[in-house]
């Protein structure tokens, strides 16, 4: 992007986006692109693609310590190191310190945060999938949280609008689980990997194991300003290829060379105005991140889209007469019905073919098997509702595997020259369910740097959550076993709510006012011009990663919100 400009006095604009990450950038471009005057806020440093990647293009042997940090700047990001790779040289300037941005935990939280122009779109995992029938119908059918408002025939031409733009691989699986999309080429499997999909074959009717599905190019297909991955796995550090979506590379350009794009870094939104006469949002108020100086900014339309449990903090602290628990929380659900993926469960094990083959490039992906479990017939179970997938893959062993072994001289040169063990690993990723008891509030008595409350959080999984742990668990190691590997062994990391980086719920859409803060157009109930699209409008989980839901939404929200001012609504 080029240089941003703004204005410091007080102005006014056709539109706010609060959040310049997955869901902002998509919110910037629809709107901008649409001819609305666009105000980007985002409490986070500015940072400029490609210029601003300092390790894209540096080797491991280039990094003191092997990329391990100093004892003193590990312990500025304890909670961010629960992940186990966020705190490395190679990208821990991405993550926040946990000392300036701290947070509360009545259960253990794990709340992985990047503030900065782009968000975590540039440190995402980039798996994308579509929502099913299946997702959108869960909650009504079994019980658990509200009905969703929207159904997949929705949501399925802004998949297809969201795919086309930022390049998704993937291939036609026909599942009615796991819809298909508009794919780039996929990412091939290695001869391990495809050795054990068609085992998997072989040995159940209802097991499709495919390459993650990720958001890369794959193919010279032009994206305007970005190429095709080179398969050099190291998108974490940021992409100066463009490979991958992130708003950074894509969106926010795209609303840049519109000329109605105005981004302002380092500006903490606390508040949304509420104006009691026209019973709409009136603008916004911030803080400045540097200056501690305080600024309002009007708008016609306002978009959160600064995180979950930021966007929710935010309304949660636009108290006024109207709203004194809240903007827009009549129904008590502000907060509420935090969700989360679970994980660090599974099985891993050794294979002894292929010892003659080896594979080209680091693709950035790996395998996913898509859910099967309670989608019908004898899959049905009755520990558990809802389902999960795995996530993992093949690889050979390296030249580590000798260090500890007795050789040295001519015999150790040999042994590091010779690849090591084939070895394939798959992990769980499970639904959560909505429960109203796991929620976050806010802490006024311990307030940040910027005087503003603290979140604290209060959320854990259940029985649910624990009878799929032990059945994904159980069928990594059936399915690994009748695969033909060997020395195969169970694992379990351990989880708490977070660590999935999904968070999720807290504002949810919903049928009706009363059990719910947003509408089907993600709009605030009682404030119609404003907008939520970020993780917090989701109303149940599923068992995919979020961030293409989060995208289609927002596109369709943006579009909602501009046919909706030009019959003059908001």
């Amino acid at each position: 992007m080029s240089k941003f400009h703004y204005n410091q006095e007080q102005e006014s604009y056709d539109a706010i986006v609060v959040g310049s990450g997955i869901s902002g950038g998509w919110a910037a471009k629809e709107l901008c692109e649409a001819g609305l005057k666009t105000l980007v806020l985002e409490r986070g440093r500015m940072v400029t693609h490609i210029e601003d990647y300092p390790t894209a293009l540096m080797d491991d042997w280039d990094f003191p310590n092997a990329g391990q940090l100093p004892r003193e700047e590990k312990a500025k990001q304890l909670k961010q190191a629960r992940t186990g790779y966020t705190v490395q040289a190679q990208h821990n300037f991405w993550f926040v310190n946990d000392l300036e941005h701290p947070y509360n935990e009545v259960k253990r939280f794990d709340w992985m945060r990047g503030y900065h122009v782009g968000g975590r779109s540039i440190m995402w995992g980039r798996h994308s999938y579509r929502w099913s029938e299946l997702d959108f119908e869960a909650n009504k059918k079994d019980g658990h949280g509200v009905d969703w408002p929207v159904r997949y025939k929705d949501i399925a031409p802004w998949y297809d609008m969201v795919e086309a733009y930022i390049g998704v691989t993937g291939e036609t699986l026909g599942l009615e689980q796991l819809p298909d999309g508009v794919f780039e080429p996929m990412m091939e499997l290695n001869c391990l990997e495809q050795h054990v999909r068609d085992q998997l074959r072989e040995h159940y009717d209802n097991r499709f194991m495919t390459a993650g599905r990720v958001a890369h190019i794959n193919s010279d297909k032009a994206f305007e300003g970005r190429t095709r991955c080179q398969y050099r796995n190291r998108c974490i550090r940021g992409c100066p290829f463009g490979a991958y979506f992130s708003s950074l590379s894509s969106t926010l350009p795209a609303a840049e060379r519109t000329g109605n794009l105005t981004l302002r870094p380092d500006s903490v939104v606390h508040e949304i105005v509420y104006d009691p006469d026209t019973k709409k949002a009136s603008g916004v108020k911030i803080i400045d991140r540097l200056t501690k100086e305080t600024f309002e900014y009007k708008a016609k339309v306002i978009f959160l889209c600064a995180s979950a449990i930021a966007s929710t903090s935010i309304l949660m602290q636009s108290r006024s007469e109207r709203f004194p628990n809240g903007l827009g929380n009549d129904s008590d659900q502000l907060g509420r019905n935090i969700m989360d993926h679970h994980l660090g469960i599974g099985a891993s094990g050794k294979f002894d073919g292929f010892a003659d083959k080896y594979y080209k490039g680091r693709k950035a992906n790996g395998i996913y098997l898509p859910r099967f479990r309670n989608i019908g017939g004898n899959t049905d179970m009755d520990s558990f509702v809802r389902g999960y997938g795995y996530q993992g893959g093949a690889s050979r062993g390296n030249w580590e595997e000798v260090i500890a072994e007795v050789s040295h001289g001519k015999a150790l040169k040999e042994a590091i020259l010779k690849p090591g063990d084939w070895t394939f690993g798959m992990g769980g990723f499970g639904e959560m369910l909505p429960y109203e008891d796991n929620r976050m509030t806010l802490d006024y008595d311990n307030p940040d740097q910027w005087g503003l409350p603290t979140v604290t959080f209060d959320a854990e999984y259940k029985e649910n959550e624990l009878n799929m742990r032990k059945d994904m668990q159980e069928q990594a190691v059936e399915m690994l076993t009748k695969a033909g590997l060997r020395d195969v062994e169970p694992f379990d990391n351990g989880s708490a709510p977070g660590i999935g980086i999904h968070e999720m719920g807290t504002a949810r859409m919903g049928r009706d006012p009363k059990t719910s803060v947003l509408n089907g157009n993600n709009q605030v109930h009682t404030v119609k011009n404003v907008y939520v699209t970020d993780g917090a409008f989701m109303t149940s989980a599923s068992c995919v990663n979020p961030s293409l839901t989060y995208m289609a939404f927002t596109a369709r929200a943006a579009h909602h919100a501009v046919e909706e001012l030009k019959k003059g609504k908001l």
